[in-house]
């Protein structure tokens, strides 16, 4: 998999190698294979295993379907030292509609920085450009207004809700690769592909 370039990050493809790392809190082995720092508390088992929606076996036994497009959001030289900031990923490969549902996370002492929209917009950009892919979801709660505004930033719009089984109802958003973007993407957002 491709690893995508933004103005200020790298987005580096998430390997069975380095859920493996994280599943055993192989710091160490984390930060070689990604060849970057990562925060002491990210990213943590439960994490990982909320954002892929699958337990290491699943991922074990199908880690192209279940890696879609994931990537780990890595700052790039100009933001100091080189070290992993959060993860973009798809909730696996699409589905028989082509839908793919996009979710992402910015390690605390890195929030407000614009990163989770910069990551997103592009890894978006990608998704839709890849064969077979229809349109790109995302369920975020309303009251979470920053996870809102990066969906917004990502051309994504408001497409129905549901229900969560804990915290109450969510807003869905999607985004069609047929229908152009209503509003554009945010500027470091702008993509270029290495590798």
């Amino acid at each position: 998999m491709t690893v995508l370039i933004t103005e200020r990050l790298e987005l580096v493809p998430i390997t069975l190698a380095v859920v493996e790392a994280v599943f055993r809190n192989d710091r160490e082995a984390l930060e070689c294979l990604v060849d970057a720092r990562v925060p002491e508390k990210w990213p943590g088992r439960s994490l990982v295993e909320r954002a892929f929606s699958a337990d290491l076996g699943c991922i074990r036994a199908n880690p192209a379907k279940r890696l879609w497009g994931d990537r780990l959001m890595i700052s790039r030289p100009g933001e100091g030292e080189r070290r992993v900031v959060g993860s973009v990923v798809f909730h696996g490969a699409p589905d028989d509609d082509g839908v793919v549902e996009v979710g992402y996370g910015v390690e605390q002492g890195s929030q407000g920085r614009g990163y989770g929209s910069e990551a997103t917009c592009a890894a978006v950009e990608w998704a839709l450009a890849q064969p077979g892919v229809r349109a790109v979801s995302a369920a975020t709660f309303t009251w979470h207004t920053a996870s809102v505004k990066i969906l917004q930033r990502a051309g994504l719009e408001p497409s129905g809700w549901r229900e969560h089984e804990l915290l109450g109802e969510m807003q869905l958003f999607e985004r069609r690769a047929d229908r152009p973007m209503a509003a554009p993407v945010v500027s470091g957002a702008r993509l270029a592909m290495a590798r």
